[in-house]
């Protein structure tokens, strides 16, 4: 069960393809990302992030933020951290790409 910082991978994708903003936000790195992504996803290496805040700031005030990783925990990790600077509406999701590969499109490579 996601915790209240996580939303499933499928709940992402049903909050993209809704009518409730969204922006997916992508904190692997590069080479990863060149392995496998997800259209639309903007990619904000995790390390990047702070640099970023304006940006995510910005990016929050249209819509939730939805942090992808490979697996969750960085996702995690960027969540909470938004979420201390003051930007409540963002969220991990859980299982990062790999899990969305499993449950939403197997055309996603896993790695």
């Amino acid at each position: 069960m996601p915790s209240p910082f996580e939303v499933t991978p499928q709940a992402a994708k049903d909050q993209l393809n809704g009518s409730k903003q969204a922006t997916l936000i992508d904190v692997r790195e590069p080479v990863e990302c060149a392995l496998a992504r997800i259209e639309g996803a903007e990619l904000i290496p995790m390390g990047s992030i702070p640099a970023e805040l304006q940006k995510l700031e910005g990016l929050s005030d249209s819509g939730d933020l939805l942090i992808l990783c490979h697996h969750g925990v960085r996702s995690l990790q960027v969540a909470m951290w938004l979420r201390a600077r003051g930007i409540e509406n963002c969220y991990s999701v859980a299982g990062g790409i790999d899990l969305w590969s499993c449950e939403v499109d197997p055309t996603v490579p896993r790695y």
